[in-house]
């Protein structure tokens, strides 16, 4: 989750480094910190707690400068935010580390060092790699000697970036597990967690496979594997841009996020659908064979993304007549699980960097589950790199904690995928033409459902400002819609909000309504509508106010207790797409009216790239 930057370069790289930090903040931001390689072969260190900002001003009272450093922004794993356990971590003034990753064996590790003389003054596992190095440097060998054998003790998952006062302009990187890249630009080598972070200073990039380890200065590098072999990575050319990277006139990340949305849908449906069909080789060239074997779905995924494989659940198996599984990640890898013979393994991301659906797919591979394929918004990321098929969602750079335009886009994925799997099974040509034009109408609804976002500012001023909870409802395909709404809300205004099946009102939630217990329900016009209108009265009977979101068809009107706001008439197929929409504004402007920190809310990081 941390994020790290390194420069390598003829000239000082502290602006260099600040300006990565900022473009990599929402990896983490309790604290940050530089170190650099001073032209007086001194390793010079700031650090401080709390944002980015902290640390430019605490930069302007002591200022350093040099040709190579490191700098990282942490999000905490072990140890409180404090200026002690921020990084970058220094050992004997001579070799400074910055992580990403989680040490497993630090325990062990922190007694030996001990006992070895060497002195703590950290809670992090961190800690431990910078004295193994030095540990190595004492032995004599230089820093990618030292580095490669630190690495060898340790057990878990790390990103390094790795400088020595002893060996100028020379930066050592290293990646198990998390994610590292390395940009070339002219004259100068940068490193980052994520190519947002260099995006303008370079678009050429080698992304480093597990187990690499790259000894690098200004004018180029060297990249030895696992194993120790010299290799060649690819230098690939990013996409990204670095308006993609920028609010432009929003207030928030967040907000410019949502309204991207029918743009970002629309690029992902590009090159997908013809005039009636999906185009089935938009998962790869393999995927025709592949998916005439699979009798059955696996979905593996993380928080937004297991909300999106439970509306593709729904689909799949209402739609294309296919079993499917849906599994938290975190449980899927630990639980000892029995998947179908010949099942599709389905991991859903948005940065492909996710420590434990990466692990789960891992898991998968190893158990012989079938083929796998990853639906993902970072086309050089390590899920899209392991994956037999790959489906990119091209919602372009999310960069706001709280996800949106990678959840409906990954919608759009998984209703690409019942159609292809489908018209194996029961899905008709005839019924395949329906669903591709309704996949075509998506992006002009999504228009139309941010019109409401003035009526969804007025209603959160009025009716959310004093809440301190909330129900979400909603029915088959739009409970998972219910519980995307609820999540959002409580990541952003730090509201408690759970959400049910709305049939299950009566099993337990019911207790906690009153008047001060909104209920937002998700209502469009389909076979279980009549159902949740009981549900409705049920609520309205305890004097609940209700917040519905109802399809404009239906006719719905605001009355004493209930605010209804009309959604544009949807086809069931796509409802969960169109209707996550509003929900997502509704998050939005209560947050405003809370005054939380929207795009990077507490104790909250983008990309969960450690257990």
């Amino acid at each position: 989750m941390c994020g790290i930057v390194g420069v390598a370069a003829r000239r000082n790289v502290v602006p260099l480094l600040i300006d990565g930090l900022k473009r990599l903040e929402y990896r983490g931001y309790d604290s940050a910190g530089v170190a650099v390689q001073s032209e007086q072969s001194l390793l010079e260190r700031v650090r401080k707690v709390g944002k980015v900002a902290e640390l430019v001003r605490a930069l302007q009272e002591t200022p350093v400068s040099g040709y190579t450093g490191i700098a990282h922004t942490r999000w905490a794993t072990h140890g409180e935010p404090s200026e002690q356990n921020a990084h970058p971590h220094v050992c004997h003034e001579r070799v400074a580390v910055v992580h990403n990753g989680i040490i497993e064996n630090h325990d062990a590790l922190r007694t030996q060092q001990q006992q070895q003389g060497f002195r703590f003054t950290s809670q992090t596992d961190t800690e431990v790699i910078v004295h193994q190095i030095d540990h190595y440097l004492g032995q004599g060998q230089d820093l990618l000697a030292a580095v490669s054998s630190a690495v060898a003790d340790l057990e878990g998952a790390f990103a390094l970036g790795v400088i020595s006062k002893d060996e100028p302009g020379r930066l050592i990187a290293a990646r198990r597990g998390s994610p590292l890249v390395i940009g070339v630009a002219d004259g100068e080598m940068l490193i980052a967690s994520d190519i947002a972070a260099l995006i303008a200073e370079t678009r050429q990039f080698v992304f480093l496979k597990d187990g690499d380890i790259a000894d690098i200065n200004h004018r180029g590098m060297v990249i030895h594997d696992a194993s120790g072999n010299e290799v060649q990575r690819p230098v690939q050319t990013s996409n990204v841009t670095l308006d993609a990277t920028s609010k432009g006139n929003y207030a928030h990340y967040m907000l410019k996020e949502i309204f991207e949305q029918p743009r970002a849908i629309a690029d992902t449906l590009e090159g997908r659908i013809g005039a009636n069909q999906v185009i089935e080789d938009a998962f790869g060239a393999a995927a025709g064979e592949i998916f005439d074997k699979v009798a059955g779905v696996h979905i593996i995924a993380c928080g937004t993304s297991y909300h999106a494989g439970m509306v593709g659940r729904y689909w799949l198996e209402s739609i294309a007549g296919i079993p499917c599984s849906v599994e938290v990640a975190s449980e899927f890898r630990y639980r000892h699980p029995v998947v179908r013979n010949n099942s599709l393994i389905v991991t859903l991301s948005q940065s492909g960097e996710t420590a434990d659906t990466l692990a789960g797919l891992h898991e998968a591979k190893r158990l012989g589950y079938g083929h796998s394929l990853s639906i993902c918004n970072v086309p050089e990321s390590s899920l899209v790199r392991e994956s037999d098929l790959v489906l990119m969602t091209h919602a372009g750079p999310e960069i706001g904690v709280a996800s949106t335009k990678a959840f409906t886009t990954q919608l759009v994925a998984m209703l690409l995928l019942t159609i292809v799997l489908g018209r194996r099974h029961r899905i008709s040509s005839e019924t395949e033409a329906l669903l591709v034009n309704e996949l075509r109408s998506v992006p002009g609804k999504v228009e139309h459902a941010l019109t409401l976002n003035d009526q969804i500012r007025t209603l959160a001023r009025e009716h959310f400002g004093d809440k301190q909870n909330a129900l979400f409802l909603g029915r088959g395909a739009q409970f998972p819609v219910a519980m995307e709404g609820a999540l959002k809300l409580k990541e952003i205004s730090y509201i408690h909000a759970e959400a049910y099946p709305a049939g299950e009102l009566k099993h337990g939630p019911l207790a906690l309504v009153d008047k001060a217990m909104p209920v937002v329900v998700v209502a469009p016009n389909n076979e279980l509508l009549e159902k949740l209108k009981s549900n409705l009265q049920e609520v309205r009977a305890r004097d609940g106010q209700l917040v519905v979101f109802a399809d404009a068809e239906l006719g719905m009107i605001s009355s004493p207790g209930i605010i209804a706001i009309p959604v544009a008439p949807t086809e069931d197929s796509i409802a969960p797409i169109i209707f996550s929409v509003p929900l997502q504004l509704l998050a939005y402007h209560v947050a405003v009216i809370k005054g939380t920190d929207i795009d990077q809310p507490r104790n909250l990081a983008k990309s969960v790239t450690v257990e």
